[in-house]
């Protein structure tokens, strides 16, 4: 049986360990340890909830202890990317436990916090820097960071890193790094264009992989319920209902939904909270606390929260829309099963939603057990209103309107002709919203 101390790691970081729960090392730490205290560049691909962070900070820390001196004012010795805030918190977390008895200083910096304060961190400078990409950019082009003697590269959750949304940020980032650097990638999910991408900033990589890519935990049970869109609510409360006092995590698909839900839920006497986009950093920080202190029993969210809550004491994932990124199924049931413990999932799918089942079975290479209902006929299946359209819901009249009709044009009433010469609406679904060339930046 391995051990952290035959992994060859630093007594320091032993000593740290010791107080921890982590008594061996996982199949991804003891894979992927060796390979980067010998400066390998890495490819880690390896299920949620099996340590990565573990599997990449216990080895960064020991090489950092090696140097012996802090780093200059704001410079970065080692810098660690990931998507969320949420994820971030985390992983800086975890760096703290590690880093216990230590000289080694972690920094986090992330959007929705005071950009002055955290200048104010870096000015003088920290050994790791955990950070979301738009913050660090921020931070960057004030020349309030430095990364010209950053030696470490990890990239998080790389899949989701690599995708169209970060990868304008990554390569602005990149620019700033040394080319002699070790680079760490970490994910659940690796699909093939990503992973062509991710070659691009390795250099004569390991690749470490402990399970299918896209494979979940094996304790999790997993299942389908097919519901109309318009049961999905008193569905999800017969399930709460069944497991009263067990920690659940339930997924809509938008902001706005995932809120109204939670509100529904709260009128029913749950002790639920909500995390998205559209809450404050201080919001979803103090809901996630009260989550993990036991305080909620429920908690909605958008994907912004499946790549980044480490809750042991989740037992039940419900995926109350079905995800439209079948790699993100993987990260959201992930959260439960953590550290080797047993859960669930259950996923509500609607007529509209069976092409987003078909892609996670396709995914998953096996079908889903079917828990309620029976699979949508194809002609319900066409019926059914896609996404954009008010999706589950009745086709509904506005102003006399007809269904499938024209809708009118802004300003003008139903049934109205448009008038002859008028000008042309402005703004509308294709105005900018914001200065023309200026992007809304990732994190």
């Amino acid at each position: 049986m391995t051990t952290f101390a035959d992994l060859g790691l630093s007594p320091k970081i032993l000593k740290a360990l010791e107080k921890t729960t982590l008594k061996q090392p996982t199949p991804i730490q003891a894979q992927a340890i060796p390979h980067i205290m010998q400066g390998r560049d890495l490819m880690g691909l390896a299920q949620t909830g099996t340590g990565k962070t573990a599997a990449f900070g216990l080895p960064l820390l020991h090489r950092l202890l090696d140097i012996g001196h802090p780093p200059g004012p704001k410079n970065v010795r080692a810098l660690i990317l990931a998507p969320t805030r949420e994820l971030i918190s985390q992983i800086k977390d975890n760096f703290e436990v590690f880093t216990k008895g230590t000289a080694v200083k972690v920094t986090m910096v992330v959007g929705g916090a005071s950009l002055f304060k955290q200048a104010q961190a870096l000015s003088r400078g920290t050994d790791v820097l955990v950070a979301t990409p738009g913050r660090l950019i921020d931070l960057l082009e004030r020349g309030d960071v430095s990364l010209e003697k950053c030696g470490y590269l990890v990239l998080d959750e790389a899949d989701h890193m690599l995708d169209m949304g970060f990868i304008h940020s990554l390569r602005k980032i990149a620019k700033h790094i040394p080319l002699k650097r070790q680079t760490l990638l970490f994910s659940a999910t690796m699909p093939k264009d990503i992973g062509e991408i991710a070659d691009t900033y390795l250099r004569d990589p390991v690749k470490v992989q402990v399970a299918p890519p896209g494979k979940p935990a094996d304790k999790i049970s997993q299942g389908v319920h097919f519901i109309p869109n318009g049961d999905k609510a008193k569905l999800l409360e017969d399930y709460l209902k069944k497991h009263p006092g067990e920690q659940a995590l339930v997924f809509g698909r938008t902001k706005h939904g995932s809120e109204k839900l939670a509100k529904l839920l709260a009128s029913w006497g749950f002790k639920v909270g909500s995390i998205h986009g559209n809450k404050s950093q201080n919001q979803r920080d103090r809901t996630l606390s009260d989550f993990k202190g036991g305080e909620l029993d429920v908690l909605v969210a958008t994907d912004v929260a499946a790549r980044g809550i480490d809750i042991p004491t989740v037992r039940h994932v419900y995926n109350y829309d079905m995800p439209n990124v079948p790699e993100n199924y993987v990260h959201r049931i992930g959260r439960t099963a953590r550290a080797g413990a047993e859960g669930s999932s259950i996923s509500f799918c609607a007529p509209a939603e069976m092409g987003e089942l078909q892609a996670i079975e396709k995914l998953l290479k096996k079908p889903l057990p079917i828990v309620g209902g029976a699979p949508w006929a194809a002609d319900v299946v066409a019926a059914a209103p896609k996404p954009g359209q008010n999706r589950g819901q009745r086709p509904q009249r506005q102003g006399g309107q007809k269904p499938g009709s024209k809708p009118p044009a802004p300003g003008q009433r139903a049934g109205q002709k448009p008038r002859q010469g008028s000008p042309k609406p402005q703004g509308g679904s294709f105005a900018p919203r914001r200065p023309e060339g200026q992007k809304r930046r990732p994190g």
